[in-house]
């Protein structure tokens, strides 16, 4: 199978054909599927990986009940004290995941 790119705006028409086609891949149980042009994905794999640098996750609104001086503490570095403390359990999170693996 070779490599088709449409540009946006230019895509070809949906025709009954097409549609056809898309239903039997949908259909298509995972056991069918040639993955044998893929890599595996293997300790070397992850080991060079890195985040996408696009990536930016979602904030979720909440309230935390935080020790006065720690608050107190957090503000007196300045502006961002909210942006300090994601980053403090960010890294927490993280070092956490990293000694589980």
């Amino acid at each position: 199978m070779s490599m088709v790119r449409y540009k946006q705006g230019e895509l070809p028409p949906l025709t009954e054909e097409r549609k056809a086609e898309l239903k039997a891949l949908a259909e298509m149980p995972d056991s069918e599927i040639d993955y044998s042009d893929i890599p595996p994905l293997d300790e070397s794999f992850w080991k060079n990986a890195v985040r996408n640098p696009f990536y930016k996750p979602t904030k979720t609104s909440t309230t935390v009940r935080v020790d006065t001086d720690v608050l107190a503490w957090l503000k007196s570095q300045g502006k961002g004290y909210q942006t300090r403390i994601n980053a403090i359990l960010r890294e927490a999170m993280l070092r956490s995941l990293h000694d589980k693996g």
